[in-house]
């Protein structure tokens, strides 16, 4: 099929890589021309595992020619399918803020006023529940001076893509939702993803937009809550001098339970587990209910960066040390620092009187923009050297061949959020759930 995939970010630019695998045609629409170039140059515009090798297949001049980028919204004429990418940002009471959506789904309906013939709208960014129904619905319908089920229909598609593993997931899914209230959007959905399921073997969850804006909130609520759950546990354990780890491994054979998401530390972050939590929490408050255990998940998450300062604080004087933070991004694989648990702490040991010096091996960068009166090293032995103390933030696998490079420090003490660098002689080592 023709596809058109609006917004260029990690999740646009991914779904648009993965469809043109699939044998579709994609066009990918930004405004950010220097995005559209770097695609068109065969290359991707984010550090995302396995992207670079997809754009270089199918854009670029070597490519096949089934994957493009344009900043013209026209292109969507010659298309049949536009999945809408764009960011929802979190306003400060925890409500996703719609304007990028609302200005994207305007210029969408301008266009499909000049089109001819049936097009199926998919919004693929998360919203809450009844944003497709009650605003991205009737901004169409407005701006194409059409109604929805006539020119036009309208569904849902949510993403279930973790950053780092993204193209994996997307290729590889536990399960693909389609939600819509239109029979023939649903049925254009199908044939979107048709090849997909064949390739994965993928079970096909069909329900209304509603329901299938939900089950991503609730897939993250829950997840983000058995993170936050582990980490109570964790911190538990840590009081009676046990190591979480070995609980953990014992409860996730509870078929129950899963091993999954039970690795206790510092706490999650990234751009999906904050925002959604923080969005579905400030809906049902909307609604008038208050939800606890979400509220609980939260101020748990808050809480276990200053754990790991105050373990720190517990070896060094931290007024006036050194002290070397490894690992900026929020989870190995990516170079995305939005809600990274690396920002409070890096935070709390300048609040405390520490310096800082940092290191990550791709996302330093990025964390420029959220991080003051930061030294950034350009390797991990550098970051070290001559440091006071060091606490490891993000578990990327190169925090774990370290080892003669902690003798480099002034003052080996290691505090670790992660579980990625092993106990050894000749260091003071404190793990924050173990």
């Amino acid at each position: 099929m023709r596809l058109s995939i609006i917004g260029s970010g990690y999740v646009g630019t991914t779904v648009a890589a993965c469809f043109a695998d699939l044998g579709h045609e994609v066009v990918n629409i930004d405004i950010d021309e220097s995005i559209v170039e770097t695609i068109n140059d065969g290359d991707a515009p984010i550090h995302e595992a396995g992207l670079d090798e997809l754009i270089a297949a199918h854009a670029g001049p070597e490519g096949t020619g089934r994957l493009r980028a344009t900043t013209d919204y026209e292109a969507v004429h010659d298309t049949e399918v536009t999945f809408l990418c764009l960011p929802t940002p979190q306003n400060d009471d925890g409500s996703i803020d719609l304007s990028i959506m609302e200005a994207g789904a305007t210029q969408l309906g301008e266009t499909l006023a000049e089109k001819s013939g049936w097009h199926t709208v998919v919004v693929k960014s998360t919203v809450v529940p009844g944003s497709t129904e009650d605003t991205i619905t009737p901004i169409l319908e407005d701006a194409s001076d059409t109604t929805a089920g006539e020119a036009f229909g309208v569904g849902m598609n949510p993403e279930f893509l973790r950053e780092g593993t993204a193209v994996d997931d997307f290729l590889n899914p536990d399960k693909v939702v389609l939600g819509a209230d239109d029979e023939r959007a649903l049925s254009d959905m199908r044939d979107v993803f048709d090849p997909l399921v064949d390739r994965a073997d993928a079970p096909v969850v069909e329900t209304d937009t509603r329901t299938a804006e939900m089950i991503k909130y609730a897939n993250n609520g829950f997840l983000a809550a058995k993170i936050s759950l582990i980490n109570d546990i964790g911190n538990i354990c840590k009081e009676f001098g046990i190591d979480s780890y070995e609980v953990a491994d014992a409860i996730g054979l509870d078929d129950r339970i899963g091993e999954q998401f039970l690795r206790s530390g510092v706490g999650w972050g990234g751009s999906c587990f904050p925002k959604d939590v923080a969005a579905i929490i400030a809906a049902a408050e909307e609604q008038g209910y208050e939800p606890p255990v979400l509220n609980a998940a939260v101020d748990l998450n808050d809480r276990q960066p200053g754990r790991l300062v105050n373990l720190l604080a517990g070896h060094l004087d931290l007024a006036g040390a050194r002290v070397t933070v490894l690992g900026l991004a929020f989870k190995p694989g990516t170079d995305d620092v939005r809600n990274s648990r690396a920002i409070p702490v890096v935070e709390q040991l300048q609040e405390r009187g520490a310096t800082v010096t940092a290191y990550d091996p791709v996302a330093t960068e990025n964390a420029k923009a959220y991080l003051d009166d930061v030294e950034y090293a350009d390797s991990a032995a550098a970051a070290l050297d001559d440091a006071d103390g060091a606490v490891v933030v993000t578990d990327w696998d190169e925090f774990a061949a370290l080892d003669e490079e902690f003798d480099a420090m002034a003052n080996p003490v290691v505090v670790e959020g992660r579980r990625i660098v092993e106990r050894r002689d000749g260091i003071t080592y404190e793990g924050l759930t173990w």
